[in-house]
């Protein structure tokens, strides 16, 4: 228990010692006394550049890594994320239909929208296509689905763009990124960002019970369809918000929470809050890591995720293999 609460201090200590460096760092280094010097210069930077892109770095890696924390104790697979459900791909759809046909220019909050709209349509073909009494296969397998016709949808929409300005705008956008983000973006995203994370909360439990197999999870009393339409609507609030206002964002929600386990332990419900730390000391880390890469441009956030994410999976995939084999 003291151990776990170290694990927790020092996630803590981490998530305000990167927020205070992400403040700071930049291609124009702007020091802390700025906070007490409202008539500098460089406080246009920090008020309206940095604070709302450390906040949403924070509230964003914290959605993703808890949704991949749930998702793993669901499915009983750490090969899971919160793309497994198709939802953060319907939401990437959504927005990159707003981009397609130009109705995200002049109003970026249509973006921010048609992706929530995309990921809670998900959610309603999720439980359509899985079905009251579907086991966790054809629940997993529904996911899939729609993860691929989303993919196809995305492809179409790029194939098909009527200009070069349309291909480029949904090229860069689900490349994601946290550059150029407002206090609008977070006031936008945070709440439901929230709301999603406490549903996900209310699942400890029947995670924990799911470690017995869906018959034991039965046998305790857990109401399987129940937990997973909270568990849909939890990742479609999280994984759909994030996706909404920075574009897509992957592999947080699948290193961290194996990053994690054996620190706190194996246990899904007891996961889910060092997974949302975790979550979010990784993408303030890698955000502060893009912004102070050499060059006029910064390396785009999901890239950088990408190219983390990529041989980490490999390796966890390679060692699963050699511990069945």
């Amino acid at each position: 228990m003291i151990h776990r609460r170290l694990i927790l201090f020092g996630l803590c200590a981490a998530v305000l010692g990167l927020s205070a460096v992400s403040l700071m760092a930049g291609k124009v280094w702007v020091p802390l006394s700025v906070w007490l010097q409202p008539h500098n210069p460089l406080a246009a930077i920090l008020f309206d550049l940095r604070l709302p892109r450390t906040l949403l770095a924070v509230a964003i890696g914290a959605a993703l890594g808890m949704s991949g924390a749930a998702m793993q104790g669901y499915t009983r697979n750490p090969l899971a994320d919160p793309g497994a459900l198709g939802v953060a791909s319907m939401a990437a759809f959504g927005a990159v239909l707003t981009l397609y046909f130009g109705a995200g220019a002049q109003q970026p909050w249509v973006i921010a929208l048609a992706a929530m709209i995309g990921a809670l349509s998900a959610v309603g073909l999720l439980i359509a296509l899985a079905g009251d009494g579907s086991s966790l296969v054809a629940f997993v397998l529904s996911g899939v689905i729609l993860q691929t016709l989303a993919a196809a949808g995305v492809a179409l929409a790029l194939s098909l763009a009527p200009n070069p300005w349309a291909k480029d705008e949904i090229i860069t956008w689900l490349m994601g990124a946290l550059t150029d983000r407002s206090m609008g973006d977070l006031a936008l995203a945070g709440p439901l960002i929230l709301a999603g994370m406490i549903l996900l909360l209310t699942l400890a439990p029947a995670l924990d019970a799911l470690t017995l197999g869906e018959i034991g999870a039965k046998s305790l009393g857990i109401n399987l369809g129940q937990t997973r339409l909270i568990l849909a609507l939890g990742v479609a609030l999280t994984a759909g918000a994030s996706v909404a206002v920075t574009g897509v964002i992957g592999f947080v929600g699948l290193i961290v929470p194996h990053l994690l386990r054996p620190l706190v332990g194996a246990r899904p419900g007891g996961l889910l809050i060092p997974s949302a730390l975790g979550g979010a000391v990784l993408v303030v880390a890698a955000d502060i890591t893009v912004r102070l890469t050499p060059g006029a441009a910064e390396v785009k956030l999901g890239v950088a995720m990408a190219l983390l994410g990529g041989p980490f999976f490999l390796a966890l995939l390679l060692s699963m293999r050699r511990r069945l084999g």
